[in-house]
């Protein structure tokens, strides 16, 4: 690859300090205003002609975006002039693989020092390979988009018919609902902790535990860690059979209120409300839907300090909507869970177009590999992976 040829990103680039544009002063146009986690708002007028790169100085620090036209990025991020002459959508690749979010300041006010940028090192080559480099990953970049438009228009499908089969009703309508609250049919229990300090709780384990952080909307199956039966005995963990729902109790981010199901006999910390039938009025797949409609509820139910958390007696006092008709319920799982599966698999195609687009960039563009001699299945994104994501 004697054609590439030696630089530093100082030698191909300057970062200019964008300009504030508060949102009370924006008018409405089609010029986007970018912010340091991207697209933010948009004006009529443009600060910088497109096409452009805008790279977050403050808050998200080193994100990468990328606009084809005229645009406006404020005071928290820098603009790329492309001093060097590079193909735009190249160096947005370029960019994207240079580790910039690793480069936050430790100062007093943490951002992206101008200085620590400029001293990486890149190999350029020529512009003809610029083009083609950032065709591929511009390819395969725009698949990942679709798979992402697909993933929501499932979720707001999913929203949409859940708000359908789940009415609010009324406790005292006769039309074969019952309204009732989770504790009237059902047991609730958390799990437990071993002891980090004993070894022998966890070292050889063979009992999955779960934790609040794999509680995801999906059939657990496996779990990252295990517990021996010492761990479990000496602890208020306790197994709990295939089929019991799971539903996180804290979580400061996005976790506290998902729902999951148990797709095998497993253990849970005490984070983990787990709800099993006392009877066989509510199907346990019925009831992980109703719970999942329901998040944003639940997560409003939560109290406590600056750790906003539910309890188990939230959790037992939460109001539950079914038809008495198992047939009925099952219907509702049928519908709902065909909509889950294609939710499912669009989020597995995301994932792998992700991994991809990531070890293709660094190939392609940090370790200068011709696109002639890559084979995309050797990447780290198995050949499997590919194959089942898109079967």
């Amino acid at each position: 690859m004697s054609e590439w040829r030696e630089s530093t990103l100082g030698d191909e680039i300057d970062l200019v300090y964008g300009k504030a544009l508060p949102a009370h002063a924006r008018v409405e146009g089609k010029v986007g205003v970018f912010g340091s986690n991207g697209l933010v708002g948009n004006h009529d007028e443009a600060l910088v002609d497109g096409p452009g790169i805008v790279v977050g100085r403050k808050g998200s620090v080193g994100a990468v975006a990328y606009s084809e036209s005229g645009f406006w990025p404020i005071d928290t991020t820098y603009y790329v002039e492309n001093k060097g002459g590079l193909s735009w959508r190249y160096l947005y690749f370029l960019l994207r693989s240079s580790g910039l979010t690793g480069l936050n300041s430790h100062s007093t006010v943490p951002g992206l020092n101008r200085a620590d940028v400029y001293s990486i090192p890149v190999r350029i080559p020529p512009r003809d390979v610029q083009d083609d480099i950032a065709h591929v990953l511009d390819y395969i970049s725009y698949a990942e988009e679709l798979e992402v438009k697909a993933l929501r228009n499932g979720e707001e499908l999913m929203r949409s018919v859940a708000q359908a089969v789940f009415p609010a009703g009324d406790p005292n309508d006769s039309s074969g609902w019952v309204y009732e609250r989770i504790g009237d049919n059902h047991n609730v229990t958390s799990g437990g902790t071993p002891s980090r300090t004993v070894a022998d709780y966890w070292v050889g384990g063979t009992i999955p535990w779960v934790k609040t952080t794999e509680i995801n909307y999906s059939v657990i199956t496996e779990t990252s860690e295990r517990i021996t039966k010492r761990g479990l005995d000496e602890s208020a963990a306790k197994i709990l059979p295939a089929g019991t729902v799971l539903l996180a109790m804290y979580g400061q981010g996005v976790t506290r209120g998902k729902v999951a199901v148990l797709g095998i006999d497993a253990a849970t910390n005490q984070a983990c409300a787990a709800i099993r039938p006392a009877s066989d009025a509510v199907d346990p797949r019925y009831l992980y839907h109703y719970l999942a409609h329901q998040y944003e509820d639940l997560r409003q139910r939560a109290h406590g300090g600056q750790q906003q958390n539910l309890n188990l007696d939230i959790v037992r006092d939460f109001p539950i909507s079914y038809p008495s008709d198992r047939t009925e319920q099952a219907r509702i799982v049928e519908i709902l869970d065909a909509i889950e599966d294609k939710i499912a698999t669009h989020r597995q195609r995301k994932l792998v177009l992700r991994r991809l687009v990531v070890s293709l960039t660094h190939r392609l563009v940090r370790e200068d590999i011709s696109l002639d001699d890559l084979d995309l299945f050797a990447l780290p994104v198995a050949q499997e992976q590919l194959e089942e994501a898109f079967a």
